[in-house]
């Protein structure tokens, strides 16, 4: 049976949530329910890394703009971890080349990753945190079902990992303009209080103007 299913469906989820991914799959092998996790990642000092940085991940993903640069740290990692989820399960599998599948991994990875940040980015333009912490707990169970189903159905689980990521992406598009015009906002607020601050450094040091003269 061909791991590309399972090879996109890990990367779409790496570039969300790379730590649970690695923990899920190392999970799933550890305890035999399948045989396409690699022994690597049922190492159980990945597994205790992976669930240490899942649950820093799982805090810092719910509040408001440290989830932003909690996303821009991850720029680089999720795609490498994509990358390297697939290599390990194509050399598991021997159905496909290692270089591609690790092509293809680290590829939807960055793509998943960049709807997420871009998401995340509009979404921190609203005042309240709610909708963070909504999104985030549906982009973690999100994650955990998609990779759950991908174990015993891969191929159906990779499909709906594709209408994801291309929704994504449209509703990313949408909310470029909106992410546009919140940046340009707060390069104006932080014009404004330059300018006040300097016209108050100005008014401070100029001379009172009462035009008396002592003899």
């Amino acid at each position: 049976m061909s791991v590309l299913p399972l090879v996109f469906t890990s990367g779409w989820a790496s570039g969300i949530n790379a730590y649970a991914v690695v923990l899920l799959l190392g999970i799933f092998g550890a305890t035999g329910l399948t045989d396409e996790v690699p022994e690597s990642l049922q190492r159980t000092d990945v597994l205790i890394a992976a669930g240490v940085l899942f649950l820093c991940e799982a805090v810092a993903d719910k509040i408001p703009y440290v989830d932003s640069v909690w996303d821009s740290v991850h720029t680089v990692i999720r795609p490498i971890a994509g990358a390297v989820v697939a290599a390990l399960l194509a050399g598991e599998s021997g159905s496909l080349p290692e270089l591609a599948a690790g092509a293809v991994g680290g590829t939807t990875a960055l793509l998943s990753h960049l709807v997420k940040a871009g998401t995340r980015m509009a979404i921190n333009t609203s005042p309240e945190p709610f909708s963070n912490i909504g999104m985030s707990v549906a982009e973690d169970l999100g994650v955990a079902g998609i990779i759950t189903f991908a174990i015993f159905n891969p191929e159906v689980a990779a499909i709906i990992a594709a209408v994801l990521l291309v929704l994504g992406l449209v509703i990313l598009i949408f909310l470029a303009q909106r992410i546009r015009r919140f940046l340009r906002r707060r390069a104006q607020r932080r014009e404004e209080k330059r300018l006040a601050a300097t016209g108050a450094g100005t008014r401070a040091r100029a001379p009172s103007g009462d035009g008396s003269e002592h003899f």
